[in-house]
């Protein structure tokens, strides 16, 4: 029993280690899905959208991360109201992180050309390790066998947004309440969920009638891990066709793709490779993006192209 108890007390801080570090799910496209990291841009556009983002990391190790999310937000209301929800699913090896989150936001027009929303966000996230995947060393212990460990945690975030048809910039703060995790009955190791803030932000120069360029940065902090940023710029052609290149801190350079069909079926791609010394291990990171659009609002106060599309 001594040899479980300290190989669940290693996978549980290994798989809160890898949490604290990337408390939502990571991804490249985010400024195709930024919905995903600040409540209050929910509705932001005149249209309702789901988006499928599906991100294979560190291909080619055993049992790398795989972060799968769907989202779906949109207006409520022609003036006001915006609402959205999110399901994710974060797998490294026997560790599984699961959560929904459901999204209220309220806009408010400042002037001719600014917006402002506020959003509030809240869920259930689900942290498991199954036991069965662990091959122990000196096996022969029963108490492993097909037992899966998990616990279930509220989560609870807040944001803000300014936007216009060119610009935007918002913040948030998920994982308001910090919430005591332990993941196992055999471990005595307790661990805490930590408050991350999230600073997002975008301009669109339009070049001429086909060509536009757009720089984004997000900016990623969580005690006491060091800021991750991730700057990048897309060229997009037509408002429908784009390719992009970025940087993360700490991380990876990548390269993404991407094309919209009749405005209102997107596909993207992205490609990441790692800086750090795990690229002698690695073939990249692959990330899959699908976005469908549904019943369009014709008259909104809000602008027609935001500059993230």
């Amino acid at each position: 029993m001594r040899n479980i108890k300290y190989v669940l007390t290693f996978v549980s801080l290994l798989f809160l280690q890898r949490i604290i570090a990337q408390q939502l799910p990571q991804y490249t496209q985010y400024m195709m899905n930024d919905f995903s990291l600040n409540p209050s841009i929910a509705g932001t556009q005149p249209y309702f959208e789901a988006k499928n983002d599906d991100r294979y990391q560190w291909v080619g190790i055993t049992d790398a991360p795989q972060t799968y999310m769907l989202t779906f937000d949109g207006p409520l209301t022609e003036k006001h109201i915006g609402i959205g929800a999110y399901l994710y699913s974060d797998i490294t090896g026997p560790t599984r992180r699961t959560g929904f989150t459901a999204s209220y936001s309220y806009h408010m027009k400042l002037t001719d050309w600014l917006n402002a929303s506020l959003g509030l966000s809240t869920g259930i996230q689900q942290f498991a390790v199954d036991g069965s995947q662990i091959n122990l060393a000196e096996p022969g212990d029963p108490a492993l066998t097909t037992n899966l460990e998990s616990v279930l945690v509220p989560d609870i975030g807040f944001g803000f947004y300014l936007y216009g048809d060119n610009f935007y910039f918002g913040a948030s703060v998920p994982q308001l309440v910090e919430t005591h995790l332990q993941l196992t009955s055999f471990s005595d190791a307790e661990s805490q969920l930590a408050t991350h803030y999230f600073a997002t932000a975008g301009y669109k120069y339009t070049i001429n009638s086909k060509f536009a360029v757009q720089p984004t940065l997000v900016f990623q902090y969580v005690s006491p891990v060091p800021a991750m940023i991730d700057i990048g710029v897309r060229g997009i052609y037509l408002n429908k066709a784009w390719l992009g290149v970025g940087y993360r801190t700490g991380d990876a350079a990548y390269a993404l793709i991407g094309y919209t069909y009749q405005e209102n079926l997107t596909f993207g791609y992205s490609y990441d490779y790692p800086v750090t010394d795990i690229r002698k291990y690695t073939f990249g990171t692959n990330e899959i993006f699908i976005a469908i659009r549904f019943n369009r609002i014709t008259t909104a106060p809000k602008p027609d192209d935001k500059a993230k599309q």
